[in-house]
């Protein structure tokens, strides 16, 4: 994600998080709002099976992004699901599966 400046030495970034965050949070839900300076991604957990005319849900975290980052982010999206749409597309072909069945 970070511009290469050539001459410069190759930088490594070593993140570390506490061991009960290795779970993640689980969302089916996300809201992007803009301001002037930053981007804000709401993510949080709804109950879509309510057929009350409120939907319950709980935020899981919200993540403030400058323009810059949120551009990075969006296309190392885009490169991800690009690559687990055609790894997809893959396993739906018939040469990818286990070979002819029975009385073949």
């Amino acid at each position: 994600m970070a511009d290469e400046q050539p001459g410069l030495p190759e930088r490594h970034i070593n993140i570390h998080f506490d061991p009960s965050d290795m779970a993640g949070h689980y969302a089916n839900f996300a809201n992007v709002s803009h301001s002037d300076y930053e981007f804000t991604v709401t993510f949080a957990r709804v109950d879509h099976e309510v057929e009350d005319e409120e939907i319950p849900g709980v935020v899981v975290t919200r993540l403030n992004l400058s323009a810059k980052f949120m551009r990075e982010l969006i296309d190392a999206m885009e490169d991800n699901y690009s690559k687990w749409q055609t790894r997809e597309g893959i396993k739906n072909l018939p040469e990818f599966g286990e070979g002819p069945g029975p009385g073949s």
